[in-house]
């Protein structure tokens, strides 16, 4: 595998250069959904497991980190949301 250094990308062509900060982009995307997956799950199962050696999550568990986790999503997508509408006023 080698390395791309800065003089590699600024040789590239505009389109080029436009492609690769497109998929820097949407990779960083990715890492940020995986991170927010990563600590919405740990925070739900946290809350509500409560036996950590058990085969299967009762259904009292299972309620609890399903509305954890709708809550988690419902608020970021509100806090999303709110950031969009600042940013075009």
């Amino acid at each position: 595998m080698s390395s791309i250094s800065a003089n590699d990308i600024a040789n590239l062509d505009e389109k080029s250069k436009k492609e690769m900060l497109d998929f820097i982009e949407g990779e960083n995307s990715k890492q940020k959904i995986q991170m927010a997956v990563h600590k919405f799950t740990k925070t739900c199962f946290q809350k509500c497991v409560n036996n950590v050696g058990a085969n299967d999550l009762t259904s009292n568990e299972q309620q609890c980190v399903a509305n954890c986790v709708n809550t988690f999503l419902d608020v970021n997508i509100r806090i999303i949301n709110g950031l969009q509408n600042n940013a075009s006023q």
